[in-house]
């Protein structure tokens, strides 16, 4: 069985897009290649408008906008680059190639992490990734949690065998990163698994971005100046 993780804030989040320029016909052609790979969970293999195209605990699903499959799930939207999935009341928004496993967990109900901003408005917070302790910056606009391949390596993410080569737009332009797994997310108590994340091929961020993948999954709140994190 899987769980599909808590809903989004709703609000729209840069979409990441395969390099090729067309990663939804490209990873469907994989798929359809290889009916025997099965992993439990759900995956997103290929976007469309309105049309969506699953892996369901190895079974291949292709769902229209307001169909559901015989697991319950049901496709609400979807463009070439993200789509609306619910499943037993829940609705999020997914990207392509995200997996959603079924280690997901929610952080406890009620454990609260508060941040106050820095100097320059930053929100900082220690935590940890896959045991190794390191810093974050809470940031909404970011739809992964970011990293870069100097971080990656020093956590011992194989990001380049393991990951999926993607293009993100970003202010400064394209810039090429690897969506991995990440194990264990950590912020003081509240802690989740399979996270999926961005490794940029260079030294940006200098600070990891705590981005939506993570943050989704709990409920972010405004105190005055302060920023709480709660499990849901």
């Amino acid at each position: 069985m899987f769980r599909l993780p808590r809903p989004t804030s709703g609000g729209r989040r840069p979409a990441v897009s395969g390099r090729s320029g067309r990663p939804a016909t490209l990873c469907l052609l994989i798929a359809l290649a290889s009916p025997g790979v099965a992993e439990e969970g759900v995956t997103i293999l290929g976007l469309f408008r309105d049309r969506v195209v699953l892996q369901v605990d190895g079974r291949q699903r292709v769902l229209t906008a307001g169909q559901t499959s015989p697991e319950g799930i049901t496709l609400i939207s979807s463009t070439s680059s993200e789509a609306v999935l619910e499943f037993d009341g829940q609705r999020a928004t997914y990207t392509l190639g995200t997996h959603i496993g079924t280690r997901y967990q929610a952080p406890p109900p009620g454990v609260t992490v508060t941040v106050a901003p820095d100097d320059t408005g930053m929100y900082r917070v220690g935590g940890s990734i896959n045991g190794f302790q390191t810093e974050f910056i809470v940031d909404t606009g970011a739809t992964l949690v970011s990293l870069n391949r100097n971080e990656a390596r020093r956590m011992g993410i194989d990001y380049r065998m393991r990951g999926r080569e993607a293009i993100s737009s970003t202010a400064a332009g394209p810039d090429r990163i690897y969506i991995v797994k990440l194990e264990r997310v950590r912020v003081g108590e509240i802690e989740l698994l399979d996270v999926d994340a961005a490794v940029h091929d260079g030294d940006h961020p200098p600070i990891i971005l705590l981005g939506n993948s993570f943050l989704a999954r709990i409920d972010l709140q405004r105190q005055g100046p302060l920023l709480q994190l709660k499990g849901k």
